[in-house]
């Protein structure tokens, strides 16, 4: 049975009471979000190591690190070391997006799963795809019992949560042609099946066999991530038609999965102009009745190659401020290669800040009380606890040690002359030196 079948009968189960436990909340507070669907637990019931966590309404905003290989870069052992770094520098779940071979996906996925306390997330359809070529020799003649089958396998080894890109129509895909775009369409998966629904001649599968789809996420308690195959490249094709449609269409799919008790959120863009981020959210959560909303970015710009993870970090934050309740980092890699252990950590720390920055604002428990803490240890130069609470310790740390002779009370930065000391002493409240 799914948390969401469990919560709709009332009853309260382990991965709700952690839930509540990591949220500081009372847990039937939790399980009346996961009940009506606006709170998702990701939790596949043969994930044995996992500790849960939530994404939705009232909570902390989370943070999802991809880590992956590539048929450039095959080799598992680096991208188990991006998961520990992801997962060290506060990452609350992570998708594992590799491609390859078919056998080494699966190997990577394994892998992955057993170790990782965190969510893992994955895209079906990438694997669906290679396989294709490997057997059948091109995507276009993949079948759509080679797609389910992937699916199913994902969901035995205890994949969390599943990125479908359900949303992608041949009716959407029209309206994308009509209107065009700059940028065309930027999801993996969304061209893949694009390429397969126009060759084909056929509706997506994954829309067609919906009902297919919630039966394997009934089964193991997959949540669904409805996929924004459509998401906009570039600012120049944010908040298009094409979009829109694709969005009506998930908000249908919600409807359908939460009446046989399937968890489910949506996915969302993309490239957005920072004065449209708020309508993007308003319209999602109006659109899909509140139903958890995963974003990647939003990127506020398009001309920062090697400093994305600050471009939507910028994006997030308003994201999360308006609604958004998971943020899908960004790496300085992005749309330059694949990302490095470092650059893993970076993203994550950007995400991270995006989102705490919001949670102050959305009155998340906890979340002032840090800031305020931080404040009184700043007042006092107590550099051990400024760097204890910092949200990224380990570069604080550094920064700290190489950059300040051993024993100095103040920092290079003002020496004599800082400000809190000064004012102390003046209004006779000395300073508690470390």
């Amino acid at each position: 049975m799914t948390q969401m079948l469990e919560a709709k009968k009332g009853n309260i189960t382990p991965q709700m009471k952690r839930v509540a436990e990591r949220e500081k909340l009372p847990v039937e507070q939790i399980a009346e979000g996961v009940a009506r669907g606006t709170i998702v637990i990701p939790a596949n019931r043969l994930h044995r190591n996992l500790d849960p966590m939530g994404v939705g309404t009232g909570l902390r905003t989370k943070v999802n690190a991809n880590i992956g290989t590539s048929s450039y870069f095959p080799d598992i052992e680096r991208e188990l070391d991006k998961l520990r770094l992801a997962v060290s520098a506060g990452a609350d779940a992570v998708m594992d997006l590799s491609t390859g071979s078919g056998p080494d996906i699966d190997r990577s996925r394994k892998r992955i799963m057993a170790v990782s306390t965190v969510a893992v997330g994955t895209v079906p359809i990438y694997q669906a795809t290679v396989e294709a070529i490997e057997k059948r020799g091109s995507i276009v003649d993949m079948t759509p019992d080679d797609i389910f089958e992937v699916i199913e396998r994902q969901a035995q080894d205890g994949v969390d949560f599943m990125t479908v890109h359900s949303g992608i129509t041949l009716e959407s895909i029209g309206r994308l042609q009509k209107q065009g775009r700059v940028t065309d369409i930027v999801s993996r998966g969304g061209s893949f099946l694009t390429g397969w629904m126009l060759h084909q001649g056929k509706e997506n599968p994954l829309y067609e066999q919906f009902d297919r789809l919630l039966e394997i996420a009934l089964k193991y308690d997959v949540t669904l991530s409805l996929g924004d195959g459509l998401r906009p490249g570039s600012l120049a094709d944010a908040t298009d038609r094409a979009q829109i449609q694709e969005l009506i269409i998930l908000g249908e799919l919600v409807d359908r999965a939460r009446e046989v008790g399937v968890q489910v959120m949506v996915e969302g863009p993309g490239h957005v102009p920072f004065d449209q981020i708020e309508a993007n959210i308003k319209i999602q959560k109006t659109l899909a009745k509140g139903a958890p909303f995963y974003v990647l970015g939003p990127l506020v710009t398009d001309v920062a190659p090697g400093y994305d993870h600050i471009t939507s970090a910028i994006g997030g934050t308003l994201a999360a401020v308006a609604g958004a309740d998971f943020l899908c980092y960004v790496t300085p890699a992005e749309h330059l290669g694949l990302p490095t252990p470092e650059d893993v950590r970076e993203g994550v720390v950007a995400a991270r800040i995006a989102a705490h920055a919001a949670d102050l604002v959305k009155g998340v428990k906890g979340a002032w009380e840090w800031d305020l803490e931080m404040a009184k240890a700043r007042k006092a130069l107590d550099w051990d606890k400024q760097i204890a609470l910092a949200i990224d310790p380990v570069k604080a740390a550094r920064y700290r040690k190489e950059r300040n002779p051993e024993g100095i009370a103040a920092c290079t930065m003002c020496g004599q002359y800082c400000a809190m000391k000064i004012v102390a002493d003046y209004l006779g409240k000395p300073v508690e030196y470390c």
